[in-house]
């Protein structure tokens, strides 16, 4: 199953405050880009996660986000999900995991 464009508007949306995101469509889904480096992906199934690793991985764990695969991505916890704001806070956190 391929994503609708609302779920690409939706993600783009929530994830605005963090500066111009790209995306690019790849096997039923997509990444996300923040100045051409991925921080996030969604599934074909719409669920959205964020590329993190190190200590930031333990604390999404513990609020119930799950791993995309063995591949370095989270899931958002559902109350990020509902606020842009909070989303683009936990975005900056993972993606200065990656560093």
């Amino acid at each position: 199953m391929a994503l609708a464009d609302a779920d690409i508007a939706f993600a783009t949306d929530l994830f605005s405050e963090l500066g111009h995101v790209t995306t690019r469509k790849m096997f039923g889904g997509m990444c996300l880009y923040l100045e051409g480096d991925v921080f996030a992906l969604m599934s074909s199934d719409g669920q959205l996660y964020l590329k993190s690793k190190g200590d930031i991985v333990t604390e999404l764990a513990d609020a119930g986000a799950t791993q995309f695969h063995n591949m370095p991505y989270w899931s958002i916890p559902d109350a990020a999900l509902d606020d842009p704001s909070d989303a683009c806070t936990l975005a900056r956190r993972t993606i200065a995991s990656l560093t």
